[in-house]
């Protein structure tokens, strides 16, 4: 399969950071470790497994109480959990892929499957979903996704442990004391924005996010604006569309006249921080975070909804990514690591999981649970994407450079956006360029 030009050059300098190499390999010992291309072995289903958790920090909690759960019904089997900030996830399996030291079985994500996929980093599972318990009871849509996201011939690498969605959170206390209508579209958004912007008295109307992650947020702003509703028209990319770049450049505007201007460098965990303990009106993000906003605010205080709707009427939103676990080829214990990822996503763990998370159980008896009507940000976004009232713009997480076009390339362009630096135009000509490029190097190779 011929490389990237981008992928090269993440392999290059994945290769380069010996330090991270030398931590990453401390921590997995020399069991499970080896090359992307180590094909690794069954193993006796009995002994240490390395887990690399793709949130870490945020999700830690929760997978240690799992991972007690597991090792209490498997006391053969001993989990080593290591957890990794999601900013850092992709540059540390892109260097042990180069150079050893992956784990038995890891957080493998839609937005990253195809990069480490095409790495060929990755045990194919369809063969083991087929045979277990789990099959069958798995959401379809999901699965689908993460087989559609592995690189084009419909492979499943990771098997899902939950669907996200964007999340509109606003303070309710702030908007009744204004007299502001809810921000169910787009004008109602911008309007509450600037309304509760008083800056001599630190009010902002609303928090963006500046810092890593920030293009997916503002791609959900863009084509909710805009009202395209496909990624790609013919071969090339609706990015740079015009009435893309038109909402970019409205949405960008909102930095530092109603936003704080630490934003410039905020990350998710920073932004709903901020939003937490302040007197901000509005945070875009996702459900993951509805259980921090109830810890900080209570349940009176806020609600969270599906993102605003636009001038067409209709509510136009990019994908979020599903997330998952896979297994590593190059496991020396890869039934081990199959036996941990089956009892993770089995009803009543993927149920604790997604309850603690926010967000969308994969497994389908799992989401039958009471806690999901109780949680009405995860039972809006269910509705929203179920009853007909949303399009989803299906981001192209099959290309192995996704992930690096939409975060390291081009996310200190956005901050240049924001400070006014670089034209919202040019921004997204630079994005578009790069896609289009992806695109056509990924067809080449897929037929």
């Amino acid at each position: 399969m011929k490389i990237s030009i981008r992928r090269s050059r993440r392999a290059a300098i994945a290769v380069a950071l010996g330090s991270v190499l030398a931590l990453t390999a401390t921590a997995c010992g020399d069991d499970g470790s080896g090359s992307g291309g180590d094909k690794g072995d069954e193993g006796s289903g009995k002994g240490k497994i390395v887990f690399w958790d793709n949130n870490g920090g945020v999700r830690t909690d929760i997978w240690k109480e799992i991972i007690a759960d597991f090792q209490k019904a498997n006391p053969d089997i001993k989990v080593e959990y290591v957890g990794i900030a999601s900013t850092e996830y992709q540059s540390k399996v892109d260097t042990a892929i180069q150079g050893g030291g992956l784990p038995d079985v890891g957080g493998v994500g839609a937005a990253m499957l195809a990069g480490f996929s095409a790495q060929n980093a990755l045990e194919p599972l369809d063969s083991r979903l087929s045979k277990s318990s789990l099959n069958g009871k798995l959401n379809e849509d999901m699965v689908g996704v993460l087989k559609a996201a592995g690189g084009g011939d419909g492979t499943l690498y990771s098997i899902p442990t939950s669907a996200n969605n964007g999340v509109l959170y606003y303070r309710t206390d702030l908007f009744k004391k204004a007299g502001l209508d809810e921000p169910t579209t787009w004008d109602k958004f911008y309007e509450a924005a600037d309304k509760l912007t008083d800056a001599k008295k630190n009010e902002f109307g609303y928090t963006i996010r500046g810092g890593a992650g920030s293009i997916a947020q503002a791609l959900d702003a863009m084509y909710g604006q805009s009202g395209i509703t496909s990624f790609w028209n013919g071969d090339k990319t609706t990015v740079n569309d015009p009435k893309n770049v038109a909402a970019l450049e409205k949405y960008a505007a909102l930095y530092k006249k109603v936003t704080p201007a630490a934003d410039l460098n905020n990350d998710f965990t920073k932004m709903v921080a901020q939003w937490d303990s302040g007197t901000i009106g509005m945070l875009n993000h996702n459900l993951g975070s509805y259980q921090d906003h109830v810890k900080a605010l209570g349940v009176d205080k806020f609600r969270g909804i599906p993102q605003p709707i636009g001038a067409s009427g209709k509510r136009v939103q990019v994908s979020n990514p599903v997330d998952g676990m896979g297994v590593f080829k190059s496991s020396k214990n890869k039934d081990a690591a199959w036996k941990f990822i089956e009892f993770a996503t089995s009803a009543a763990e993927n149920s604790k999981f997604n309850k603690a998370a926010g967000q969308v159980p994969s497994n389908n008896d799992a989401a039958k649970d009471a806690w999901i009507s109780e949680a009405e940000p995860t039972k809006l976004a269910a509705a929203a994407l179920t009853d007909g009232s949303t399009t989803i713009v299906q981001l192209p997480y099959y290309l192995p450079d996704w992930n690096t076009i939409s975060k390291a390339d081009n996310e200190p362009n956005f901050q240049k956006v924001l400070l006014g630096d670089m034209s919202a135009k040019d921004f997204l000509d630079t994005i578009a360029d790069q896609l289009n490029k992806a695109q056509a190097e990924w067809k080449e190779q897929n037929g």
